[in-house]
């Protein structure tokens, strides 16, 4: 079936519910309100012409910094062969939204992740912890206005500008740089990085 049949289904069954409709993206897709998603979700799974019986992959991601946080996703149907994508936003703060783990059981780690990185929420969740960062790590990495903590249990937390001289504080007085920036000076074989050559 393809993207539009599929939306137009959609719209037949929930109306107003299916906020929106991108056919011309790379991955056709349908924006529905969180408290919509789980009915939406459902649907897809379980009527015979749709029958999306996995859940191919589910994402968080952060448009910038006063925006809401978005929830994507990515699903399959082996036995029509078709994909569709669905799409809902949640609040900055507080953001939470239906776990589809009941529904696909490799949204469960999926889940975990976009929790542990954006700090969305999946109410319902069988094992709601972080699977990434520690438990008592603060803040959510993957947000584009994340800012990192200096220490962790007293362990100074590694930032590109440390690599070569402890300077943090002059580099990046406001320490806003990504925990895991420093990993793209790292070489691929491992070490230390190398100075740059002009």
């Amino acid at each position: 079936m393809a993207p539009d049949q599929i939306a137009q289904r959609l719209q037949d069954r929930f109306g107003e519910q299916i906020l929106e409709f991108k056919g011309d993206a790379i991955d056709p897709f349908v924006r529905v309100a969180p408290e919509n998603l789980l009915p939406v979700c459902t649907f897809l799974h379980q009527e015979d012409d749709l029958f999306f019986d996995m859940c191919h992959n589910l994402s968080g991601y952060d448009p910038g910094p006063g925006k809401p946080l978005v929830v994507i996703y990515h699903l399959f149907s082996f036995r029509h062969r078709h994909w569709f994508t669905v799409k809902t936003e949640v609040p900055r703060t507080g953001g939470h939204v239906a776990t589809v783990s009941y529904l696909w059981r490799t949204a469960d780690w999926h889940e975990r992740e976009v929790y542990d990185l954006f700090g969305i929420t999946f109410d319902n969740h069988p094992d709601p912890r972080r699977i990434l960062c520690p438990d008592d790590w603060e803040g959510w990495p993957m947000r584009k206005d994340y800012v990192v903590q200096e220490y962790y249990h007293g362990i100074r937390v590694p930032y590109g500008e440390d690599w070569n001289s402890f300077d943090t504080f002059a580099s990046n007085f406001e320490r806003g740089h990504f925990v895991f920036a420093f990993e793209k000076r790292l070489p691929a074989n491992g070490g230390q990085p190398s100075e740059k050559k002009e």
